[in-house]
């Protein structure tokens, strides 16, 4: 592992089997919110598709939603605004497909579900302190993709934290041979990236890779 400027950098590069969904209980991430109401025909299901946020994340700010397969039009509920986390989370996923451009490779399609899996553990590495592909509550990065009910074949990850901006973080990845396997591999059809500030106001950044 090199170290460069403090700021660090980790690559992990796995093929693993196929092998059945588990469920997660998952701490969740606080962020701000913004009023949605709800409409004839809505289910919290399609309501968080809309919104690209899983429903823990809703029904974390909605203690009054008891059964989350009852909700009513007009009621006003409350989503988490990540509207900011998504735009720098893009913008990496954009980067990452120039660069797979230029080598004549597909470009990955972005999977909102995996991205909330590489912000949950952008989290995590804040909430224990730890800089590793292995967590101490989510074990490896495709026991957790798996864990999270993604189905894939194949997955990869790089994290990355101390780096302000994607332009940097993505300078960081393609400079370290392994990283940038992972961001040009052709074995890869879907990506996610998620990022997570500690209270020094470090981003923590993890890209997700996931094929069949």
């Amino acid at each position: 592992m090199k170290k460069k400027n403090s700021i660090k950098v980790l690559l992990i590069t796995v093929f693993m089997l196929l092998s059945m969904s588990m469920s997660v209980l998952a701490k969740e991430i606080t962020y701000k919110t913004f009023d949605y109401m709800v409409k004839p025909g809505d289910s919290l299901w399609k309501i968080c598709v809309k919104h690209e946020i899983g429903i823990s994340e809703v029904l974390s700010v909605n203690p009054q939603i008891v059964d989350p397969a009852l909700i009513y039009p007009n009621h006003v509920i409350k989503i988490p605004d990540l509207s900011e986390v998504k735009r720098l989370e893009n913008e990496v996923i954009r980067l990452v497909n120039v660069e797979r451009s230029k080598k004549g490779l597909k470009p990955l399609k972005a999977n909102w579900q995996l991205s909330r899996v590489a912000r949950y553990k952008s989290q995590d590495m804040i909430n224990k302190n730890y800089f590793s592909h292995t967590s101490p509550v989510y074990g490896s990065p495709f026991d957790m993709i798996r864990n999270f009910g993604i189905n894939y074949r194949k997955a990869g990850e790089n994290i990355a934290y101390g780096q302000r901006i994607p332009n940097e973080v993505m300078t960081s990845w393609m400079n370290s041979a392994g990283h940038r396997q992972n961001i040009l591999s052709a074995n890869y059809a879907e990506i996610g990236v998620g990022i997570s500030k500690n209270s020094k106001g470090q981003l923590y950044w993890t890209q997700m890779f996931i094929g069949w």
